[in-house]
């Protein structure tokens, strides 16, 4: 070996020695971001929170107030709460909420997706875009409202407003924060059964969104990967066309749909205002309403402080899952 190859980097060497370093590079430029954005994102709330001091109780009460007055309306308010006990307390029944939503579009969104790439042009290509194109038009408040109507208050299928019953209020001592699984920590079948009842109605209006957005997003990239010479090859060597779609193509896609999956969920745990609004779901989003209607800007910072860490943690998640699953990207 003459001495010229013998120096070439990465000739006659360890493979994994010298993607290593190279990936461990990316990863921690990848922190060093996130890192970045997070500072960023604190001094730009903190700003925002001293750009506008609005005093809750003023809000209320009006700037003509007694002293007394003024003290009564502050405790009633809770304002000498830290904001973080607060969404502590609320933030649990909007990610019980959001979760159930996100197995209902994901268990539809990627099958209906897949399948309308599968039959492009078909009768069930054309129902899933219109279900799509349904699913970002329609605003959720008013699908709320119309679930309402007919299957609670007409047809009796479903829990109205809240979590749960208030008959079952004290029955159960929280230990997660989740009514569904503390309730079966308890063993307390009936309890279960009426909190399912109340969270499948506000989650289906949520997951019908989401639904549309994954299944929109899946198809797209299903048929990019349709389109690629490897299919043809596989069709040709008589592998099924199932197969070749679930066995194959989806795999490459896999990573794409998880990306897409994960912001699905972000948006739906900030995006639950409305929906939490209407169905009284005692949650982050109402929490948020009622700072915003209140004038409680620490709450407010703290809330979005706590959206845009979500959204930034997400997207750290998603990177490091490219890197790890997709070798082009390393």
């Amino acid at each position: 070996m003459s001495r010229t190859a013998a120096a070439a980097p990465g000739l006659g060497s360890d493979p994994g020695r010298t993607m290593f370093p190279s990936w461990l590079k990316a990863s921690g430029r990848t922190l060093a971001s996130f890192a970045v954005t997070l500072l960023g994102l604190a001094a730009l709330t903190f700003f925002i929170g001293r750009l506008l001091p609005l005093d809750p109780v003023v809000a209320v009460l009006g700037d003509n107030v007694t002293q007394e007055a003024y003290q009564a309306m502050y405790k009633q308010l809770g304002t000498g709460k830290p904001v973080m006990a607060d969404i502590a307390r609320v933030f649990p029944a909007t990610i019980e909420l959001a979760s159930v939503a996100i197995v209902i579009g994901t268990s539809l969104g990627i099958p209906l997706g897949v399948l309308s790439a599968m039959y492009r042009g078909s009768w069930l290509d054309q129902i899933v875009r219109v279900v799509g194109l349904i699913g970002y038009s329609a605003p959720n408040f008013w699908l709320g409202l119309m679930g309402l109507v007919l299957f609670y208050a007409t047809l009796g299928w479903v829990g109205g407003p809240g979590r749960i019953d208030f008959t079952y209020e004290f029955d159960l001592e929280p230990v997660t924060g989740f009514l569904l699984i503390d309730s079966l920590l308890a063993g307390n079948w009936e309890m279960f059964g009426n909190a399912v009842s109340h969270i499948i109605l506000p989650a289906s209006i949520l997951a019908f969104s989401s639904l549309a957005y994954i299944s929109r997003m899946t198809r797209s990239f299903m048929m990019e990967q349709l389109s690629q010479e490897y299919v043809v090859t596989a069709r040709v060597k008589g592998l099924s066309w199932a197969r070749t779609v679930w066995g194959h193509a989806f795999r490459n896609i896999a990573v794409q749909v998880v990306t897409v999956v994960a912001l699905s969920y972000a948006f739906l745990l900030e995006g639950a205002v409305l929906t939490e609004t209407v169905f009284a779901w005692p949650g982050f989003g109402r929490y948020l309403t009622n700072a915003l209607l209140a004038g409680d800007m620490n709450a407010v910072v703290g809330c979005t402080l706590l959206v845009g860490v979500i959204f930034v943690t997400l997207n750290l998640l998603c990177d490091l899952l490219y890197r790890v699953f997709d070798p082009r990207t390393r």
